[in-house]
C-alpha cells in the first residue's frame, strides 16, 4: 500500500510554522563579531620603598573577536588588566626586591592574563608595552599654614590661626616631596566672623593620590580680634560735685585721648557716657590744685588727658 503525500492545503498552521523554522535554523550560523575595548590597568605589588609615579600607562586598548552576545555582556562588566609590578620587575633569581631600582621601565602587556571568556580571542593590543616610572619613596615633614579668604565682620581682624596638629608627615616620590615648600590646609572662611571660632579643614594637596599623609584632618583655631583705633575728645566740661558755696574752676574743660574698638569709638551712644567730674567735698574757702576724674567706658582706655591739674578757687 502505497502512502501518500497530504495535501498541504491540509496540514495545520502550527504544523507548517514548526516545519518552517526549522528548515531555516538547520542553516543558521552565528556569525563573529569584532570591537574595541579599553582596559584600565590595575598596578600591584609596588615595592614597599618605592612610588608608582602619575608618569605610567593607566589604560589598554584591545580588540577583540567572538560570539557578539558574549562580547555584548562584556559590555556590563569592568574587565581590569593586571600588571604585578614585583613580578614583572624581579630580575634577581634569589628573589630579592632590592634588585628593583628607581627608574623608567617597559613591561610587555601578556595577554594571557586579559580575563575573558576562551572562545572571545584577542586581535589587537595597543600599546603592546606599559611604560612605568618607579621613584623612591621618602617622607617628610612640613609645617601646615593656614589661608583665609572672605572678611571678617566690619571693625575686625583675623591674628595668625593656630593648627593642630602643627605639623604633618606626608610619603610619596622623593622628586615631587622635594618641590613641595609648604603644605597648607584648604581655606578657612572669615566671611563676617567677628569672634573667635574652630573649624576642621583638610591638607590642600595637588593629587592626594600621588601622596599619603599622617593625618587627614586639622583643627584651625581662628583668632577674631576688634580693629583698634584712637580718638581725641576735646573740651570735656568739669563736673562739679558737692561745691562749697561759690566756687570757680580753671580751665573749666578737659582733653583725652582714648584707645579701643574702631566700631565702639564710632558708637555716639557709648562716647556719649564719656564726662569728667571733680569732687569739692569738705573744701574751704581758698585756691587749690585738684585733678579732674574721667568717667570712661568698659571696652575703651583713656591714654592722654590735657590738662591734667586744674585750679580751684573757693570764695
Amino acid at each position: 500500500m502505497r502512502s501518500e503525500m497530504p495535501d498541504p492545503k491540509h496540514i495545520p498552521v502550527w504544523i507548517a510554522g514548526i516545519c518552517l523554522f526549522a528548515l531555516l535554523c538547520s542553516g543558521c550560523t552565528v556569525e563573529p563579531t569584532e570591537t574595541d575595548l579599553l582596559l584600565p590597568v590595575d598596578f600591584s605589588n609596588v615595592p614597599d620603598d618605592m612610588v608608582l609615579t602619575k608618569f605610567h600607562t593607566d589604560k589598554i586598548e584591545i580588540r577583540i573577536k567572538g560570539d557578539p552576545r558574549k562580547i555584548e555582556m562584556l559590555s556590563t562588566e569592568t574587565i581590569l588588566y593586571p600588571a604585578d609590578l614585583y613580578t614583572d620587575l624581579e630580575f634577581d633569581p634569589a628573589g630579592d626586591s632590592d634588585s628593583i631600582e628607581p627608574g623608567h621601565y617597559l613591561l610587555p602587556v601578556d595577554r594571557t592574563r586579559i580575563p575573558l571568556d576562551s572562545s572571545i580571542t584577542v586581535l589587537d593590543i595597543s600599546p603592546s608595552y606599559l611604560s612605568v616610572r618607579l621613584e623612591k619613596k621618602v617622607t617628610k615633614t612640613f609645617k601646615v599654614t593656614v589661608p583665609y579668604t572672605g572678611e571678617p565682620a566690619k571693625g575686625h581682624l583675623a591674628l595668625i590661626p593656630a593648627c593642630d596638629p602643627p605639623t604633618v608627615a606626608l610619603t610619596g616620590a622623593e622628586s615631587l616631596i622635594n618641590e613641595i615648600d609648604q603644605l597648607r590646609t584648604k581655606p578657612v572662611d572669615l566671611t563676617g566672623a567677628d569672634e573667635d571660632f574652630k573649624k576642621e579643614v583638610p591638607l590642600d594637596l595637588e593629587n592626594p593620590l600621588l601622596f599619603s599623609s599622617a593625618q587627614s584632618m586639622f583643627i584651625v583655631t581662628v583668632p577674631i580680634q576688634a580693629r583698634l583705633g584712637t580718638k581725641t575728645i576735646d573740651a570735656i566740661p568739669i563736673r562739679l560735685r558737692n561745691s562749697p558755696g561759690n566756687a570757680t574752676i580753671e580751665p573749666g574743660g578737659i582733653s583725652i585721648e582714648i584707645k579701643g574698638p574702631q566700631d565702639v569709638l564710632a558708637n555716639k551712644a557709648v562716647l556719649d557716657e564719656i564726662y569728667a567730674f571733680m569732687d569739692l567735698k569738705d573744701l574751704k574757702p581758698g585756691v587749690y590744685a585738684r585733678h579732674a576724674y574721667i568717667n570712661i567706658p568698659v571696652d575703651l582706655v583713656m591714654t592722654n588727658a590735657a590738662p591734667q591739674v586744674f585750679t580751684v578757687k573757693v570764695e
